[in-house]
C-alpha cells in the first residue's frame, strides 16, 4: 500500500503542477494566478478544499497530456459557506474542454445539485477543444448541459457566481451570463460569442478582444458583468464578498469544542489493513474502528447474514449507518441490508457502503433460496434510498455486487477508490473460466487488458470515482462530504421504494 500511496502521491504533484512549465511561465508572466492558487486564497485560512477527480483524464488521450482534465473541481468553504468550486486550467491546451473536462464539470454540477452547494466558477478557458468537437457538442450530457445545469440550479435556489480570469469564448460566454453574479478581471477577462478573428471572419470587422468583450465594456456598457476587479487578487475579494451576502447556511465554527471524539485505533494504520491479495478479505470491523467516532459502532443483526455488516455510528458527530462487505452477498446478507437501508431511510441517517465485494452467492442452492429476488431487494433498497449515500470501494468491486452496495450507477453523493482497488464485471480468473467454457481461448493480451481496465488508476482516469484516495484519509473526507451533503440549506425527502418481491 505504500508503494501504491508513493505512486499515487506523484501522480497528483504531477497533476498540480498543471500545464508545461512554458505555459505556466506565460501564465504568470500576464500578471495572472495559477489556478490552484487562486483557490487557495479564495477558500478561508486555515480550512481544506477537498479535490475531485484530481486524476481525470491520466493517460486518456494517446500522444496528449491533459492534467486532472484541464480543470480544476472540489469542494471548500468561502465566508464559512461550503461550496463547489470549478476553476479552469489554462496552462492545458489554454483551458479548452475536451471530453473529460465535459463530464468532470457535469460531475461537479451533479454533485453541487444533490448538496445544494453554492457554485463558483473561476473562468479562463478558450471554449471547447475543437478536434473533438463531435464528442462535447452535441449530445445530451456535452457543453450546453452546463448552462442547462446552471439555469436550473438556479431556478432552485443553489446561488452561481462567476470570476472571468481570462477568456470566455462562444458557449462558454453563457457561464458568467447565466450567474447570479459575475465578477470580471479589466484587461485580463474577455466575454464574446465570437472572439476576434471569427468577427472579422464573419462580419469583416477588426476589433481588439478588449474592445470586442473586455470587463469595462461588460461592466460599464453591456451589463453581462456586475463587478469590474483590477486583479486575479481583488477578484477572489469580490467573490468572498459575493458569497457572505448570500445568506446562506455556514458550517460550524471550528474553535468551538467538537461533541465527537477521535477512533481509538489510529486511522494511519489503515494503510496496511489490505494485502496484496485481495481474495483474501479485509477484515471490516478493523477498518470501521479506525473511521467512526471513538471506534464505537452499534452493529446491527450481528448474528444473522454475517457476510454483510451493518451498523450505527457517527462520524465528525454526523449520524450514519454503515453497510460493509465482510464476504459474498448471500440471501440473508440481501435481506438485512435491505432492512438496515429501511431504517435508516426512516429516521434521516446518511449511509456509509465500504465496498469489498465480489458479487452475489450463485449456485443451485442459492437460487432455489431465491438470491435473484433477494439480491434484488437490496438493489431497490439502494436505488430508492433518498438519504445522502456515500461510497468507499476498498477492495473488489465486481459483478451485481456494484449495484447492491451502490456504486457509481446508484448515484451516491460521492464514490472514491482506494488505491488497490479494482472494479469490473469479474476478474480475469473468472473471465478466463467462462470464456474457456464457451470454447473461447483468452490470450495473455486480453488477460493483461482486463486487469489494466480493472485497476484504479484507469478507474479514475475516466471519472468512475470522485478520486483516490489513501486509505488513512478515509475519515477525513467522508467527513467532509457529510459536512457538505449535511451542513447546507438541504431539505429532507422522502423515501419511496418500488415493489419487493417476496
Amino acid at each position: 500500500m505504500r508503494e501504491l500511496t508513493q505512486r499515487l502521491t506523484t501522480l497528483h504533484a504531477e497533476a498540480a503542477q498543471g500545464g508545461p512549465e512554458k505555459a505556466r511561465k506565460k501564465h504568470i508572466d500576464r500578471g495572472k494566478m495559477l489556478v490552484r492558487d487562486r483557490i487557495t486564497a479564495l477558500i478561508d485560512p486555515g480550512t481544506s478544499f477537498m479535490e475531485l477527480s484530481a486524476l481525470a483524464g491520466h493517460e486518456l488521450y494517446p500522444g496528449e497530456d491533459v492534467p486532472a482534465g484541464g480543470m480544476v473541481a472540489g469542494i471548500g468553504t468561502v465566508e464559512g459557506v461550503m461550496c463547489m468550486i470549478l476553476g479552469n486550467d489554462s496552462t492545458v491546451k489554454g483551458g479548452t474542454y475536451y471530453p473529460i473536462t465535459i463530464r468532470k464539470h457535469l460531475r461537479a454540477q451533479e454533485i453541487a445539485t444533490q448538496n445544494r452547494l453554492p457554485c463558483i466558477y473561476l473562468v479562463d478557458s478558450g471554449g471547447v477543444n475543437l478536434p473533438y468537437q463531435k464528442e462535447v457538442f452535441p449530445d445530451r450530457d456535452n457543453f450546453g448541459r452546463v448552462f442547462y445545469n446552471q439555469a436550473n440550479m438556479s431556478s432552485e435556489g443553489i446561488p452561481q457566481i462567476s470570476v472571468v480570469m481570462g477568456p470566455c469564448t462562444a458557449g462558454g460566454a453563457y457561464v458568467p451570463s447565466m450567474s447570479d453574479e459575475s465578477i470580471i478581471v479589466k484587461e485580463q477577462g474577455t466575454v464574446f460569442l465570437a472572439g476576434p478573428p471569427l468577427v472579422k471572419a464573419a462580419t469583416g470587422e477588426e476589433v481588439s478582444a478588449e474592445d470586442l468583450g473586455g470587463g469595462k465594456l461588460h461592466s460599464e456598457v453591456s451589463g453581462v458583468t456586475d463587478y469590474l476587479a483590477v486583479d486575479d487578487a481583488h477578484a477572489l475579494i469580490l467573490a468572498r464578498r459575493s458569497i457572505s451576502n448570500l445568506n446562506y447556511p455556514t458550517t460550524p465554527n471550528p474553535d468551538l469544542k467538537p461533541t465527537w471524539s477521535e477512533p481509538l485505533y489510529d486511522p494511519e494504520e489503515l494503510d496496511g489493513i489490505v494485502g496484496t491479495n485481495l481474495k483474501q478479505a479485509i477484515p471490516m470491523h478493523e477498518v470501521i474502528a479506525r473511521i467512526v467516532d471513538g471506534s464505537h459502532f452499534s452493529e446491527f443483526k450481528p448474528g444473522y447474514g454475517g457476510s454483510l455488516i451493518t451498523g450505527f455510528s457517527t462520524i465528525y458527530g454526523h449520524p450514519v449507518g454503515v453497510i460493509a462487505n465482510n464476504g459474498i452477498l448471500f440471501s440473508e446478507s440481501s435481506l438485512k441490508g435491505a432492512h438496515f437501508i429501511e431504517l435508516c431511510c426512516q429516521r434521516n441517517i446518511p449511509l456509509v457502503f465500504l465496498q469489498n465485494i465480489s458479487g452475489f452467492m450463485v449456485g443451485q442452492d442459492a437460487e432455489k433460496g431465491g438470491i435473484a429476488k433477494n439480491g434484488a431487494k437490496l438493489v431497490t433498497a439502494v436505488a430508492c434510498a433518498a438519504v445522502p449515500k456515500f461510497t468507499v470501494i476498498v477492495g473488489s468491486s465486481a459483478g451485481a455486487g456494484n449495484y447492491g452496495m451502490c456504486g457509481r450507477a446508484y448515484s451516491p453523493r460521492f464514490l472514491w477508490t482506494w488505491p488497490s482497488a479494482k472494479t469490473s464485471v469479474m476478474g480475469a480468473d473468472q473471465l478466463t473460466a467462462v470464456m474457456e467454457t464457451v470454447g473461447k481461448k483468452v490470450d495473455t493480451g486480453l488477460r493483461d487488458r482486463i486487469e489494466r481496465e480493472s485497476e484504479a488508476l484507469f478507474s479514475t482516469a475516466r471519472l468512475w470515482d470522485d478520486g483516490i484516495i489513501p486509505p488513512s484519509h478515509t475519515r477525513r473526507v467522508l467527513g467532509m462530504g457529510l459536512q457538505a451533503a449535511m451542513g447546507g440549506s438541504v431539505e429532507r425527502k422522502e423515501t419511496r421504494f418500488g415493489v419487493f418481491r417476496m
